[in-house]
């Protein structure tokens, strides 16, 4: 029975990879992400190095601030293994979340560096060993606009397909908005403007592996 399952994952690659679209849009996916993880520790050194504005959150001031690095991570990484388990059993799937992952990256590189803001007041570094080899190893203040944590969960709401799939991201998305708010990682608009953003990104993933 296992065998045969592995088989059958085996096959459903092999026939996609024979689709030369597939072929070019899947390595150069993997190209463009390797580019972005690499670039990313100098980008977000730039961005710390700057100076912002901060803004007077009026929900953030009525939050006390906690630390939740912990369930975030926990919530994240649980998430980040099933969409990996779907990404190996579906070539499509792998595909398009591949593509939606960059289209996010560089829109988030691009807001980033358009709306330059100075941390929240009270805010409590996330502690991730993981994450941060991404970002020079070292937590980063300042990578706010929008929320990447809250954007990569509702990215994987939206491309993955099975409704329990969904409803577990589509919790994740809204459980992880909140952690960042009571963390004082986020500003609300951070956190509020990303489902927005991510839906954008998804149909422009969409559009790409057509």
């Amino acid at each position: 029975m296992k065998a045969g399952y592995s088989n059958s994952i085996s096959n459903r690659w092999s026939t996609n990879w024979q689709d030369s679209i597939f072929k070019k849009q899947f390595i150069l996916g993997i190209v463009i992400v390797t580019i972005l993880l690499s670039i990313f520790p100098v980008f977000f050194d730039l961005i710390e190095a700057r100076n912002g504005y901060q803004i007077n959150d009026w929900l953030l001031n009525k939050i006390p601030a906690a630390n939740l690095s912990y369930p975030i991570f926990s919530i994240i990484w649980f998430c980040a293994i099933l969409t990996i388990t779907q990404a190996v059993k579906n070539p499509r799937f792998c595909l398009l979340f591949l593509w939606g992952f960059i289209v996010l990256s560089l829109s988030r590189i691009i807001t980033i560096s358009a709306v330059a803001f100075n941390p929240p007041n009270g805010l409590v570094p996330l502690i991730d060993p993981v994450t941060n080899i991404f970002y020079g190893g070292k937590f980063i203040t300042k990578d706010l606009f929008y929320s990447g944590h809250t954007s990569t969960m509702f990215l994987m709401y939206l491309c993955l397909e099975k409704p329990w799939h969904k409803a577990i991201t589509l919790t994740a998305s809204v459980l992880i908005g909140c952690m960042v708010l009571v963390q004082h990682v986020h500003y609300t608009i951070d956190v509020v403007s990303a489902p927005f953003f991510t839906y954008l990104v998804y149909l422009g993933a969409k559009k790409i592996v057509k």
